[in-house]
């Protein structure tokens, strides 16, 4: 679906990922409807969109507060008339622990946020993109979502949810007007540590130069090319189309390679190690 002319609903649209989005999309002449929890986050983005900011609506909302969201498509039709469109992009990680470490109020918060907001945002909007006669639904998945990261298990777990969560939708709605499209972005310098509450452990400089970061704005471009050539799947950056590769042909050197990469961010196994 052609970006031009749209209406869109871009969750986590006040930062990062999600706010490059927004920015891309009014760039392609589409009219956007841009949520965020974060209020001075949504202003950031009004404030970018500049020239552009005719087109755009922001929308305070809790993705994970099914009642809220409810709510969120009769607001996103009164500022724009329609919506043929939504990319649930919002999304966090957890603390860098081991499972075992990891406290309920965490798995909580992560399950609610990433799993649960991308449902409770379909589960809304689906029926009004199913009137529509061309209609787009993208999920911003992870390259955590199809190869395991020490650390961030959890993370994992609700980001493969989402893409089995996406590639069910892509099945159920062949033979309608809505296109589906799964996203697997690898590293991207954002804030996502920052606006989930969590500290990474280590130098952080130092991981950024050793990894392939790919900027907001590049990623953004990535997943609105896919979404307008009606792609089924999506690699954001070198390392995702990488992991990608290595876990089809070997998961479990996949699996090693980045454990050996990820193991230091971990506190020292507490317990008595074998081998």
């Amino acid at each position: 679906m052609r970006a031009d002319g749209k209406t869109l609903v871009v969750t986590g649209g006040g930062s990062g990922i999600g706010q490059a989005l927004v920015l891309e999309l009014l760039n392609r002449g589409a009219l956007v409807a841009a949520l965020d929890i974060r209020e001075p986050g949504l202003a950031a983005t009004a404030g970018l969109a500049g020239t552009m900011r005719d087109r755009l609506s922001t929308h305070l909302a809790d993705i994970s507060d099914r009642a809220a969201v409810e709510a969120l498509p009769v607001a996103v039709i009164a500022a724009h008339g329609q919506v043929d469109g939504l990319i649930n992009c919002a999304g966090i990680i957890q603390p860098f622990v081991r499972f075992n470490e990891l406290s309920y109020d965490a798995i909580d918060r992560i399950v609610n946020v990433n799993l649960c907001g991308a449902i409770n945002m379909t589960k809304a909007f689906l029926p009004h993109l199913l009137e529509r006669p061309a209609a787009h639904l993208v999920n911003v998945s992870s390259m955590g979502g199809f190869v395991p990261v020490p650390g961030q298990t959890m993370y994992g777990a609700t980001k493969a949810a989402v893409m089995l969560l996406t590639e069910g939708l892509h099945s159920e709605l062949q033979g309608t007007c809505v296109r589906v499209t799964v996203v697997f972005p690898g590293a991207v310098a954002t804030n996502i540590s920052k606006n989930s509450g969590v500290e990474i452990p280590g130098g952080s400089a130092e991981d950024k130069r050793a990894a392939k970061i790919t900027q907001p704005g590049a990623a953004a471009k990535i997943i609105l090319d896919g979404m307008e050539r009606d792609a089924r799947r999506v690699m954001v950056g070198p390392d995702a189309k990488l992991m990608d590769r290595l876990s089809r042909l070997s998961p479990n050197w996949a699996a090693t390679l980045i454990y050996k990469q990820m193991r230091r961010l971990l506190p020292a196994q507490p317990f008595r190690t074998c081998g």
